[in-house]
């Protein structure tokens, strides 16, 4: 159902029961008028090379973003490199362009039940998800900001246009993901450091 949506937030949040392991990462929990209490949450490691994030809540589907790979050995967060994302029961589409030069050319692009969605960085700690307009619905711009330290973490979240709960959903997941990438100097990093294990590589044939 489409729903226009009230801007909420959600706050630094430790899961897990007191005896419990804590996660490193910091996860998110709050509660949205129109989509009731949402979380945002590290899953546990698979294997050393697999990180995964999960957001569920009581009217949006369960999204889980997760990557694979060497690159994420070094960081507690999956990454836009080798990833997966799973709506519900489904597999999203991903593509992006990572040599684009501009913040909105580096977006990553997804597909998920017949609609297209946007999904790019204004700096390090806020992006925008878009759901693109079609001959039956205008589309959602979703946008998302991180701010505050330590235990005052927080991320606001507000809507333009009338949101479906996957679009809330999509959205979130990635508060829980290294975006960096979609950064110009993320871009620059992770380019360098291609460029730095193809000559590792070849040195070493």
């Amino acid at each position: 159902m489409h729903t226009q949506t009230t801007p909420f937030q959600l706050k630094t949040w430790q899961g897990g029961e007191k005896g419990q392991v804590r996660r490193s990462l910091p996860l998110w929990q709050g509660t949205s008028p129109e989509w009731g209490e949402i979380t945002v949450a590290s899953l546990p490691h698979a294997h050393d090379d697999v990180r995964a994030t999960e957001i569920t809540g009581g009217h949006i589907p369960t999204v889980v973003f997760e990557s694979r790979g060497m690159q994420v050995t070094i960081t507690e967060r999956p990454t836009l490199n080798g990833p997966t994302l799973r709506v519900g029961g489904a597999t999203a589409y991903l593509k992006r362009n990572r040599w684009a030069a501009t913040h909105r050319g580096r977006a990553l692009h997804m597909k998920y039940g017949g609609d297209r969605y946007r999904l790019w960085a204004v700096n390090k700690r806020e992006y925008v998800l878009m759901r693109e307009a079609d001959n039956e619905d205008r589309g959602v711009t979703v946008k998302v900001k991180e701010s505050g330290m330590a235990k005052w973490k927080r991320v606001d979240v507000s809507a333009t246009g009338r949101a479906l709960g996957s679009d809330i959903a999509l959205a979130l997941v990635f508060s829980g993901v290294d975006r960096s990438v979609l950064t110009r100097r993320g871009a620059v990093r992770a380019g360098i450091s291609r460029v730095f294990h193809v000559a590792v590589d070849s040195s070493m044939g």
